[in-house]
């Protein structure tokens, strides 16, 4: 049987080529949709897309009065985590793709989906190369005591750091603190500069024209660096293949499960 998902922010950058992907699928259909500003009309219309019938909804909790496996959030950080709450509370397992969220938040999201033995998987970044620079720093941060990470996205991103820098830290964060030869207690001039303190580690968020998003981790020895990078383009494309398959899997999880690499076999 296909899984039925709700897509909130369907016409959104993101949202609107996942939509278009679940048409072209015979295991996922699209129950409803949610977008305030096309709230109303039908998603084929707004997309042109024939194929997606269904009609879309101002909020979460009116399209879930359509049954729903897979809830997709994918809107804003001021109202992702109210979506994630009241999927949850109506059976859905829920893919979480909007950044923004804290680590506070996701801690009341995974004790709502463990209560309720619902599976959430949440990802900063469903792109292949991001998910593999997870995979890899994690690695690396075993034999290296210090490393900063750096986030660059358009200026007119308002959340910093990026969910898919707040991912790496939460992951780098479980494993050790970065070392900071000089404590940022005894910095000369302005603290701020050596970005923010998060998980134990430095990050430094860049918003400005020219990037759409992009995710470097710098490790360093003496007399040796190691860089790892990630940068994607204008086109959604990168995450549409990462966010189908995150609906096929989230079913078989309980509580919530961060970054795509928790659902792959790598």
């Amino acid at each position: 049987m296909a899984i039925r998902v709700c897509l909130a922010g369907a016409t959104g950058w993101a949202g609107s080529a996942l939509a278009r992907a679940i048409a072209q699928t015979d295991d996922i259909v699209l129950s409803a949709a949610i977008s305030r500003r096309a709230a109303g009309q039908s998603l084929a219309d707004v997309l042109g897309e024939p194929r997606l019938t269904r009609p879309v909804y101002a909020t979460a909790a009116e399209a879930l009065t359509q049954p729903c496996d897979v809830f997709f959030e994918y809107t804003h950080p001021e109202v992702a985590k109210a979506n994630v709450l009241i999927a949850l509370q109506h059976g859905c397992h829920v893919v979480i793709g909007t950044s923004g969220l804290s680590d506070d938040d996701y801690r009341e999201i995974d004790a709502v989906a463990t209560a309720q033995q619902r599976g959430v998987l949440a990802a900063g970044n469903f792109a292949l190369t991001a998910v593999l620079l997870q995979r890899f720093a994690s690695i690396a941060a075993r034999y290296i005591e210090q490393w900063e990470i750096i986030d660059y996205a358009r200026d007119s991103k308002p959340d910093a750091p990026s969910g898919t820098a707040r991912e790496l830290a939460a992951r780098l964060g479980q494993i050790r603190t970065a070392h900071l030869s000089v404590p940022l207690e005894q910095v000369q001039g302005i603290p701020a500069t050596r970005g923010a303190r998060l998980n134990g580690m430095q990050v430094h968020s860049v918003r400005l024209p020219g990037y759409t998003i992009g995710l470097e981790i710098i490790f360093g020895m003496p007399d040796q660096r190691l860089s790892i990078r990630h940068d994607a383009g204008a086109s959604a494309e990168p995450y549409v293949a990462g966010a189908l398959l995150a609906i096929r899997r989230v079913g078989k999880l309980v509580g919530l499960h961060r970054g795509l690499d928790s659902v792959l076999e790598l």
